[in-house]
């Protein structure tokens, strides 16, 4: 769609044009005015007039000799050498003056000075005023330099625009919005039958899924206009502006209706109203029940349709999202595996890739990627492409631009130690080893110690076979926690002392376990009673206890015994490995990343015997700079 923008120019630009005008009037058209009647005449000709007696005045100049004469008319004449000049005028009584000038008469004069400029900044004043409040709503009440204005972003129709082509991933999202589009096509069928459309459709989901790009592909395919605003534009610091700028809005979608009318982010101005009677927004209050007025006065197939979007679905006010307002909600959930595999299959288009790269293997590696980190993994991968000199990106470009994204850059500049070397490459072994030993969980993919800029030192790799998994049983949640604990547990049982690398790991585990008992009923204490609560799930999740301190206490204690368990359980599958893991850390110590399939064929194969030796006890500096102050990314399980 092509966005329509009103050209906007400077007050100075407006005054610049006055004093423009001002200069043009006093330099030019009242000195033309002033000197359209002065008469050249030869000197002869002055002196004849000298003696009649008819010359009134005289002003005498190095290059011209200006006179009046009796009847007010003025003269010029070129300047003679004559001494006795001033005796002739003398004795004829000619007055000598200093500014000789065309006097007008009084009408012209004051037509000139004063009725003249009025009319001028008044017509300037009138066209002024007409632009600011064609900027501000136009019509009655409405305010000067904008501020009622919506200042919505107005995209005209366009063959050319985004179409539900170009929104890849979110094929159910699609299919609820089709309705809408054909019925801004052929609204005459949904009548006929007494059927009318939502008046709103609030789309949800966590952000970078597309709730945007699916309203103005709702408009490309109904070839309609569309008005783009976010809800935070609506908030003004004046009691008032945001209803103003509702009904600003509103006003220019009934003008051009049939269209879309589409409000990013409304949870800004849509939030819930807490009732109170001091204390509270006005502002946002008086904005919240203009839009919930616009709203109910719409008439029915008027071809005016709201979208909204929000990541916030739980915070909206129930007025707003009743019946009869939003009448609709569409969830924008994150895209599956092949929604992941067509998302990167429409960025790809815009690149150049080689012939090796296999979207499928990527998505898969990407589980849990939203759309915009989708097009910023084939971004990365173009950007890696160019900086290595390549001209288009390949396999490994991909691969490592998921990389960058779950735990950033290569840190090239962090040199470790060999001892911290040696310690990394035993923490992520015992996160695979564990993972590898236990049945249901994610194959390896990939490790590595190469530090990120993230602050991880390294990190490991999962990714589930099939690539969808909506439900996890009590048995993987348990051995998933084992495998966050794996990395602290091959630190105790390689040097029998423990390291701050492990941060991350506690912090997923701890978490996963609480959500467990919590949440999940997985515990014979609480049965199926729920102990905590989520609020803004597509934002991350807040959780709050809803249970008396005991409970709480008891359910520390519970947390603490599960994830006691896995991590003893942990130690155990090391201990029986203990060859393995020497095996697999040597050969990661030495090549710094290894592949899931080199990982497996090590893991499979009969022991060797190990080559580096134990390391030396480093002095106490070195040892207490171990781990550093950054902690060691986790295990990545598609995206951890």
């Amino acid at each position: 769609m092509n966005e329509v923008k009103s050209p906007k120019r400077p007050m100075l630009y407006y005054a610049l044009i006055a004093l423009t005008v001002l200069l043009l009037l006093n330099t030019i058209v009242m000195p033309y005015i002033q000197n359209a009647s002065v008469t050249e005449v030869d000197y002869n000709q002055f002196l004849t007039m000298i003696e009649g007696g008819k010359i009134e005045e005289v002003e005498i100049e190095s290059n011209k000799i200006t006179f009046s004469d009796t009847d007010g008319n003025i003269y010029v004449t070129a300047p003679v050498t004559d001494l006795g000049l001033v005796d002739r005028l003398h004795n004829a009584n000619v007055k000598f003056g200093s500014d000789i000038q065309q006097q007008m008469s009084p009408l012209v004069a004051f037509l000139m000075s004063w009725v003249f400029p009025i009319v001028i900044f008044a017509g300037l004043g009138y066209y002024l005023n007409k632009r600011l409040m064609d900027r501000a709503g136009g019509g009655p009440g409405s305010m000067m330099f904008g501020m009622g204005k919506s200042n919505a972003k107005i995209y005209v129709k366009s063959t050319e625009g985004i179409r539900f082509s170009d929104v890849a991933g979110e094929e159910e999202a699609k299919e609820n919005l089709q309705e809408i589009v054909e019925y801004l096509h052929d609204p005459g069928k949904y009548k006929e039958i007494g059927a009318t459309m939502p008046k709103g459709i609030l789309l949800v989901g966590p952000p970078g899924t597309g709730k945007t790009m699916l309203a103005k592909a709702v408009a490309g395919e109904s070839n309609v206009p569309f008005f783009s605003m976010s809800g935070s534009e609506f908030v003004e610091m004046f009691v008032g502006m945001g209803a103003s700028k509702v009904r600003d809005l509103f006003r220019q979608a009934q003008e051009k209706a049939p269209c879309i009318v589409f409000i990013d982010e409304i949870d800004a101005i849509g939030k819930r109203r807490d009732g109170s009677l001091v204390g509270g927004n006005d502002e946002r209050e008086q904005t919240l029940n203009q839009l919930l007025t616009e709203m109910d006065g719409f008439e029915e197939n008027l071809g005016v349709v709201i979208l909204a979007a929000t990541n916030r679905p739980d915070a909206l006010d129930p007025a707003l999202t009743r019946p009869g307002r939003f009448d609709r909600r569409v969830p924008v959930e994150l895209p599956d595996l092949k929604g992941r595999e067509d998302i990167l299959k429409v960025h790809a288009k815009k690149i150049k890739i080689g012939s090796d790269v296999d979207f499928n293997k990527i998505a898969r590696m990407a589980a849990g990627a939203s759309g915009a980190e989708l097009a910023n993994i084939v971004n990365e991968a173009a950007l890696r492409a160019v900086r290595d000199g390549r001209r288009f990106a390949t396999q490994a470009d991909m691969e490592e631009s998921i990389e960058v994204v779950i735990a950033g850059y290569q840190k090239k500049n962090a040199i470790l130690t060999d001892k911290e070397k040696l310690i990394v490459s035993y923490h992520e072994i015992g996160h695979a080893l564990v993972a590898a030993r236990q049945t249901n969980s994610a194959p390896v993919q990939k490790i590595t110690i190469i530090p990120r800029t993230s602050g991880a030192l390294g990190y490991t790799m999962q990714v589930e076979e099939e690539g969808n998994h909506y439900l996890m049983s009590k048995e993987e949640l348990e051995n998933k926690i084992a495998t966050l604990t794996g990395g602290r547990a091959a630190e105790e049982v390689e040097f029998g002392s423990i390291t701050t690398g492990a941060s991350n790991d506690i912090e997923q585990a701890t978490k996963l376990a609480r959500a467990m008992i919590t949440r999940y009923g997985m515990s014979d204490e609480f049965d199926m009673v729920a102990m905590e609560t989520v609020s803004n799930q597509y934002l991350g999740g807040d959780t709050s206890l809803a249970c008396s301190a005991d409970t709480q206490a008891l359910i520390d204690r519970k947390v603490v015994e599960l994830v006691r368990r896995q991590h003893e359980k942990a130690l155990q599958i090391l201990r029986d490995n203990k060859a393995k893991m020497d095996e697999l850390a040597e050969y990661l110590y030495f090549r710094e990343t290894i592949t899931g399939d080199e990982f497996m064929n090590i893991l499979n194969r009969k022991p060797i015997p190990r080559e580096i030796p134990m390391m030396e006890e480093e002095s106490e500096e070195e040892t207490a700079g171990s781990g550093g102050d950054q902690p060691q990314a986790p295990e990545v399980s598609g995206k951890d």
